[in-house]
């Protein structure tokens, strides 16, 4: 099905969930409208390390995209995204379908930076996208070896909390400090928790390369093995940049505080890979872009004036400590306990059911 659209929503990220459930309150702009996505679902990324840690089942932990689109009047286009042409607002997909809009809204989100690899010897798991992420696990659960996770940031520590019990021996290993960007009591609790766990914990370890099955930081070797989880933070994705929307040095798309393309206005972008001053890459900015994104694209359909999104200073950050407690940060304060890891469960699942559709 090749079409005309007014407004093509690109990705299933946390920000287009937003604009969603705004509309299914009554918010709907008018216009042809569609959403493309890789799957039928919306997988809510601060559930996962409960998901692999038994806590909870996949079907609590993602959002049905067909019965949301279908009470918002909005199409679903099932599809892997390959390529985009910002002159005719047009969107290409693996199977060489293309779409095309007056107004695209891209919330596409990123992928781990993978080392240079020579040979096959390792096998290397990105954490995202999620859904390739949870087949691959599952597939090493039937013959457990040890692992390593490259990334120290607040993915890489909760994945480590999570698997620590289910493999037999696991390292995490951080290019810099682990929880780099957050107060420094959140680090001295997470390493406590590691510790406990038998986690095996390597700070200043940039590993850049891999050579069969040796992780390699510079001219050290940092780790042997045969298994590898990504969860070294937010990379473009690569043909971002060969389409000709101005992108940051890093190949994120720049985009001014209405959500628009610095290059491109016809064009908006929210989430992990949009670039914005004071927005960092986490899904709790995702989620405040939301509302501002709905509101912009009602008034690209309307013609009205946009609004700005402000950033919000601090950001909660909760972190699942693979027993049930979570680890928590705010405004350079800390804290940990049960009670948390309560909180940080009746939030997740507050976000799900936001978004569910009653049949």
């Amino acid at each position: 099905m090749n079409g005309e659209f007014d407004l093509l929503l690109a990705g299933a990220g946390h920000a287009h969930l937003g604009v969603l459930r705004q509309w299914s309150t009554g918010q709907r702009p008018k216009g042809r409208i569609a959403l493309i996505s890789e799957g039928p679902y919306a997988w809510y990324s601060g559930m996962l390390p409960g998901l692999l840690a038994g806590r909870y089942s996949p079907e609590q932990c993602r959002v049905p995209l067909e019965g949301l689109c279908a009470s918002t009047d909005v199409v679903l286009l099932q599809g892997r995204l390959v390529g985009l042409e910002p002159a005719s607002s047009s969107l290409e997909l693996a199977d060489r379908r293309r779409f095309s809009a007056s107004w695209l809204s891209l919330n596409l989100g990123s992928q781990p930076k993978a080392p240079q690899e020579v040979g096959d010897e390792m096998a290397l798991l990105p954490v995202k996208p999620f859904e390739a992420f949870l087949k691959g696990w599952s597939q090493w659960q039937e013959t457990p070896q040890p692992l390593a996770i490259l990334g120290g940031g607040a993915a890489g520590v909760e994945l480590a909390l999570a698997l620590a019990p289910q493999v037999p021996a696991l390292t995490l290993l951080s290019a810099g400090r682990i929880l780099a960007g957050h107060p420094a009591s959140l680090r001295h609790r997470a390493l406590r928790h590691l510790a406990k766990a038998g986690v095996t914990v390597q700070e200043g370890m940039a590993v850049d390369s891999i050579h069969g099955d040796a992780l390699v930081a510079g001219n050290h070797l940092a780790w042997h093995g045969r298994r590898v989880i990504l969860a070294t933070g937010a990379s473009p994705l690569p043909w971002l940049r060969e389409t000709g929307l101005a992108c940051d040095e890093r190949g994120f798309i720049t985009i001014r505080d209405t959500l628009q393309s610095l290059s491109h206005p016809h064009i908006l972008a929210a989430g992990d890979c949009a670039s914005l001053a004071g927005t960092p890459r986490n899904g709790v900015y995702a989620v405040r872009q939301g509302p501002t994104l709905a509101a912009n694209l009602s008034a690209a359909l309307l013609g009205q004036p946009f609004v700005r999104f402000v950033p919000q200073r601090h950001a909660l950050a909760l972190l699942a400590d693979g027993q049930g407690g979570a680890l928590m940060s705010w405004a350079g304060l800390s804290a940990e306990g049960r009670v948390l890891g309560w909180w940080k469960d009746r939030l997740d699942r507050r976000f799900i059911n936001r978004h569910l559709v009653s049949h």
